[in-house]
């Protein structure tokens, strides 16, 4: 397996960005300094990350998402 993540990634089962295998092998996401746990989708090229909105749903009871911009660098947590 290589061992750079890719540019994006989702942990959304219907999102076409969404890697099962590259999840089970562990990402840990770096924004703007700053270790982040609570990531749903990261962009490093368009310099995004996508978090849940607090505790709030959407009509089909997914968590609302807000996108916020920095410096995303991700990292494969198996190689720590």
């Amino acid at each position: 397996m290589t061992q750079t993540p890719p540019d994006r990634l989702s942990n959304n089962p219907r999102s076409p960005h969404y890697d099962e295998a590259l999840l089970g092998r562990g990402i840990g996401i770096v924004f703007n300094g700053e270790e982040r746990t609570n990531v749903e989708e990261y962009c490093v090229s368009e310099g995004w990350i996508r978090v849940a909105a607090g505790r709030a749903l959407d009509r089909r009871g997914n968590p609302m998402t807000m996108k916020v911009n920095g410096r995303v660098e991700p990292y494969f947590r198996d190689g720590e």
